[in-house]
C-alpha cells in the first residue's frame, strides 16, 4: 500500500472517518484516538507483509524497556547499550548480513557460500533510527521517558512517516500526544493540499522520469553521451521529486490527522556548496547523523584532522545506510571527501573582498559568483547520483566513460525531462521572488496553501487535482526510498 495507490486512499478515508467519530463526546478520549491510530499504523505496515509487524513490535518493546530502566537507573549503562545494540543487530541482520558475507567471501576468494533468504522489511532503516534516537534522548535527558506503551508504539509506527520518513524525534512527536489533536477543518484543508503537492511530484514528475532513467541505466552502452547526460539530470530530478514528494505526502497525512512534522527538504539544488546541500537535502537524516554520530565522534572539537575523519566516517555510514552495496559506500565516501575539501577551502581561503563600490555592480558580481557556485555544486551532486543509481561500479564507470569520451549511440530527448526542469526552475524562482518580497534574506521552499473556503481557491485546487489525474503515470512504480 503506497500513498499513490487507490488502496491507500480508501484506507486513509476510513481512518479519517473513524477519527471524526472520536470527536463525539462519548468517544472523545485521547487514549482511544491513539489506539485507533496505532492499529491503523500496524494495518498499514502489515499490508506489505504481516510478519514485519512483529519485527517493529520487538524494536518497540526493546526501546520501551530500555528507556524505563535508563530513567530509573541512569548510572547503569547496560540498558542504554541494550537499547542501542538490539536495533543495530536487527538492522544488520536484515539489511547487511548477506552483503557482508558475500563481500567477505569475494575478498578472500571463498566459494559456494550460502546467503540467507532474508526479506528486507520496508522502512526498517527509518523506524530503527527513531527507536535509537528515543533511547539515546531519554539517556541524555532530551526527551522524557514514555511509560505508556501505546503512545511509544504510536511514535515508532505512526503510518505517515513509517516507511520512508521523515525521521521524527520523540521530543517533537510525544508532546503532541499530550494535546487534544484530531481531525479538524483547518488542518485537513492544509494537509490535503500539501499531500496533493507530494502526489503531483511523485506520479506526474518522478514516475514519468523513471521510464527514461530506467531504460538508459539498464543499457547505457546503447545510448549517446547526450542521452546519458540527460538521464543523469533526469535522475537527479526524479529522486528529488520522488523522495520530497513522499515527505510532502507524509507531512500532509499527519497534518490531516492533526499532527505536525518538520520539513524534510528545502530546495537542495540551489545550494552553493556541498555543506549547504546536506543542510537542505533529507534534513531529518542529515541532522540525525550529525547529532547521533558526528558529534559523539568528536565533531569539530578535536582539531582539523579529527574533524575530517569524523566527516568521512559519518558520510561513509550514511552512504551504507542507503543500501547494502559498495556503490552506496563509495557515494557516501565521495560526499565525505567533498565536505572535507570544502572545510579546508573555508579555513585556508578567506571570503573574497568586496572591491566593487557601485552597489548595482556589486550585486551583479555576487550573482555571478553564486550562479557558478550553484552550478559547480549541482555538477558534483549529479556526478555522485550516477554511483547512487547504478547497480554496480561497472555500470557507473561505463556511463562516466561514455560521457567523457562522447560516445555515439541512441539520442533520445525525453520531453518529460524538459518539463521537469521547467517545473523545478519555476518552483525555485517563485521561492526566490518570495524571499525577495518578504525580505527574509534566505530562500526557503514553501507550500502555496489556498484558502479552500473561497470559491475560486476551491476551483483552482480541483483543477490541480484534475491535472494530476490527467497526467498521472499509471504504472506501478514504488517510492525509491522504500528500499532503504
Amino acid at each position: 500500500m503506497t500513498f499513490s495507490s487507490i488502496s491507500f486512499f480508501i484506507f486513509f478515508t476510513v481512518v479519517i472517518l473513524v477519527m471524526l467519530v472520536t470527536k463525539i463526546k462519548i468517544f472523545s478520549k485521547r487514549k482511544l484516538r491513539h489506539t485507533i491510530l496505532l492499529v491503523a499504523s500496524y494495518l498499514f505496515y502489515g499490508w506489505w507483509n504481516w510478519r514485519f509487524c512483529f519485527l517493529m513490535l520487538v524494536l518497540t518493546v526493546a526501546a520501551y524497556i530500555s528507556a524505563i530502566q535508563i530513567d530509573r537507573k541512569p548510572e547503569n549503562k547496560f540498558y542504554l547499550y541494550s537499547g542501542i545494540i538490539i536495533p543495530l543487530v536487527i538492522l544488520g541482520i536484515f539489511k547487511y548480513f548477506n552483503f557482508f558475507v558475500s563481500s567477505f567471501a569475494e575478498i578472500f576468494g571463498i566459494h559456494n557460500t550460502n546467503s540467507l533468504n532474508i526479506i528486507l522489511p520496508v522502512g526498517i532503516s527509518f523506524y530503527t533510527f527513531q527507536s535509537l534516537s528515543y533511547t539515546i534522548d531519554v539517556y541524555r535527558k532530551k526527551s522524557r521517558v514514555e511509560k505508556n506503551f501505546i503512545r511509544l508504539a504510536l511514535y515508532i509506527s505512526f503510518f505517515p512517516q513509517l516507511v520512508a520518513g521523515p525521521i521524527v524525534r520523540a521530543s517533537d512527536f510525544l508532546p503532541q500526544l499530550d494535546e487534544e489533536r484530531n481531525v479538524n477543518s483547518n488542518n485537513f484543508k492544509t494537509g490535503i493540499q500539501i499531500f496533493s503537492f507530494g502526489l503531483f511530484k511523485k506520479i506526474v514528475v518522478a514516475d514519468w522520469l523513471s521510464v527514461f532513467v530506467d531504460n538508459v541505466f539498464r543499457t547505457p552502452g546503447m545510448f549517446h553521451a547526450i542521452s546519458l547526460i540527460l538521464a543523469v539530470i533526469a535522475y537527479s530530478i526524479q529522486i528529488y521529486f520522488d523522495f520530497s514528494g513522499y515527505s510532502d505526502m507524509a507531512i500532509g497525512c499527519a497534518k490531516c490527522l492533526g499532527y505536525d512534522f518538520a520539513r524534510n527538504f528545502n530546495l537542495p539544488y540551489i545550494s552553493g556548496n556541498i555543506t549547504e546541500f546536506w543542510r537542505r537535502w533529507h534534513i531529518s537524516l542529515s541532522s540525525w547523523l550529525k547529532e547521533y554520530l558526528y558529534i559523539p565522534l568528536g565533531g569539530n572539537r578535536k582539531g582539523n584532522a579529527r574533524t575530517y575523519i569524523n566527516n568521512m566516517i559519518t558520510m561513509l555510514l550514511g552512504g551504507l545506510w542507503h543500501g547494502a552495496n559498495w556503490t552506496f559506500l563509495a557515494w557516501g565516501g565521495i560526499h565525505g571527501i567533498a565536505l572535507c575539501v570544502h572545510k579546508i577551502y573555508k579555513d585556508i581561503l578567506p571570503p573574497p573582498p568586496n572591491t566593487v563600490r557601485h552597489i548595482f555592480a556589486a550585486k551583479i558580481l555576487n550573482f555571478i559568483r553564486c550562479f557558478f557556485a550553484v552550478l559547480l555544486t549541482n555538477l558534483f551532486v549529479c556526478f555522485c547520483w550516477i554511483l547512487f543509481r547504478a547497480d554496480s561500479f561497472s555500470t557507473a564507470g561505463q556511463i562516466i566513460i561514455r560521457i567523457i569520451t562522447w560516445q555515439n549511440g541512441i539520442i533520445q530527448i525525453y520531453s518529460w525531462v524538459v518539463a521537469a526542469i521547467l517545473i523545478l526552475l519555476s518552483a525555485t524562482i517563485t521561492a526566490i521572488i518570495r524571499a525577495y518580497r518578504t525580505k527574509s534574506g534566505e530562500t526557503n521552499g514553501f507550500y502555496v496553501v489556498l484558502d479552500l473556503s473561497k470559491f475560486w481557491h476551491l476551483v483552482i485546487f480541483f483543477l490541480f487535482i484534475g491535472l494530476i489525474i490527467g497526467l498521472a503515470f499509471v504504472g506501478t512504480n514504488p517510492f525509491i526510498y522504500f528500499q532503504f
